[in-house]
């Protein structure tokens, strides 16, 4: 099958170095054309612009875009629409809102072409491993990209979540809970690292917790790995960034009248680390000196 990638970056050049290796002919663009050259070495046709992607493909098309959220994909899609017709399919692999992603389908359903929402997880592990995928579609367009998908993923590792939107919903709740599932490992192992008693091997405890732990996973085999580079992991800042899934969760959550704790806090953890010194734990200090004269610590 011939389509087209837009977005070479992390997960974008991977997939469509997955895809050459399962056969297919991929077409590819990136504003950087470094990025272009190294997929063309691998056997990938180049495109100087969006708008020509389409030239080289013919209908329908199947173009997938992997550009981050918000106006990014919107004029993406502004840019590929003169040169699409009916039929014509385009992919979001990325982490759009699902609103976005419902209000960009019925759009294009108007036009009589196909948008296909696919949440993708698996990171810069996907190439070897493949890509769990939650596509969103109708039924029509998931048939005629499901050759796509099928290189993509492991075996079972892409199904059709329903309508388009319901793709991206799912990797928004995938996304909340791993927030949840990072937060509780990285606990654990700041009370281990903490021990006033043990000296422990955090490697160590990673790696046997891998083998018939009720909390092995595949996340704490990455854990393993890190640590066993630098168990003290000295040359990372605890800054942790969001890419907007967890945000979307805790507020769908809201919206939905559905507790969250665990997936909330998570987030609000993660904002935490983004401040060298917190002003709201400066505030609690100085009250807590004001009313009961208790030790403060000065900068």
């Amino acid at each position: 099958m011939r389509l087209a990638m837009i977005g070479l970056g992390r997960m974008g050049g991977n997939m469509s170095e997955r895809l050459m290796k399962g056969g297919h002919e991929v077409v590819v663009f990136d504003r950087t054309p470094a990025a272009v050259q190294r997929y063309v070495s691998l056997g990938a046709t180049p495109a100087a612009s969006v708008t020509e992607i389409t030239t080289k493909l013919k209908s329908p098309r199947i173009v997938w875009i992997m550009v981050p959220a918000g106006k990014p994909v919107d004029d993406t899609i502004a840019s590929l629409l003169p040169g699409m017709s009916k039929g014509d399919v385009i992919i979001d692999g990325g982490n759009s809102n699902f609103h976005d992603t419902m209000r960009r389908a019925a759009e294009l359903q108007g036009k009589g072409m196909h948008l296909v929402d696919s949440g993708t997880s698996g990171g810069i592990w996907g190439l070897a491993n493949g890509y769990c995928l939650m596509i969103g579609a109708s039924r029509e367009a998931f048939t005629l990209c499901e050759p796509v998908f099928k290189t993509l993923a492991p075996t079972d590792g892409y199904a059709h979540m329903g309508p388009p939107g319901s793709g991206h919903y799912v990797k928004m709740v995938h996304n909340g809970i791993e927030y949840g599932a990072l937060q509780a490992y990285a606990e654990g192992y700041e009370i281990l690292h903490a021990s006033r008693d043990f000296k422990l091997d955090l490697h160590k405890i990673a790696a046997v917790w891998n083998h018939g732990s009720v909390v092995r996973s595949w996340l704490n085999e990455l854990a393993e790995l890190a640590f066993e580079k630098d168990a003290q992991l000295s040359d990372l800042r605890g800054y942790v960034e969001d890419s907007g899934e967890g945000r979307w969760t805790v507020q769908e959550a809201m919206d939905l009248d559905v507790p969250a704790p665990v997936i909330t806090l998570s987030l609000l953890t993660r904002l935490r680390s983004r401040q060298a010194d917190s002003f709201s734990a400066k505030v609690i200090a100085a009250l807590r000196n004001e009313f009961g004269g208790h030790a403060v610590k000065k900068s």
